[in-house]
């Protein structure tokens, strides 16, 4: 058995019904859908029993109904495990996990800066990556964003 078909075992035996939301589509490579109120319990398990110590990114997608976010866990052997949950496009939100990994900050603030998903549990802080004038309630990575003055030019 692989390294990765034994944590997909794991995953399956603590979480009944995952199964099939756990995909391996190439070696070294583990992907999990996962119910955004299930998220915490699995992303904690892939950290603290699995082995998973090093956030390499935080991924976020317009889906157009929703917004996705891919959370990229490594473990020291190269083995990736990649959690996505969806949230939703009406009311965008998700909980911070600066608590495990500082340096999320500033991945949790690009979500915040370019798709407005409100992270819960973030600290206020600079923007990021957005200057500091970006008018406010301008998300550029959102699907349907317009700059406001090609939207002027359109009322023209």
């Amino acid at each position: 058995m692989t390294v990765c078909e034994n944590i997909r075992q794991q995953l399956a035996a603590r979480f009944p019904g995952i199964e099939e939301r756990v995909k391996i589509p190439r070696p070294r490579r583990i992907f999990v859908e996962a119910a955004a109120d299930e998220f915490r319990k699995i992303f904690e398990f892939a950290i603290n029993e699995l082995g998973f110590n090093h956030l390499c990114t935080i991924t976020g997608l317009d889906e157009r109904v929703n917004f996705s976010l891919i959370y990229h866990l490594a473990k020291e052997n190269g083995v990736l495990l990649n959690i996505k949950i969806s949230v939703s496009h009406d009311a965008p939100q998700a909980d911070s996990i600066i608590g495990y990994f500082p340096g999320a900050e500033i991945y949790e603030r690009e979500l915040v800066d370019l798709f407005g998903i409100q992270i819960k549990g973030l600290p206020e802080g600079l923007r990021y990556p957005l200057a500091d004038d970006w008018p406010k309630d301008e998300y550029p990575l959102r699907k349907d964003w317009k700059p406001k003055t090609a939207q002027a030019q359109e009322g023209k």
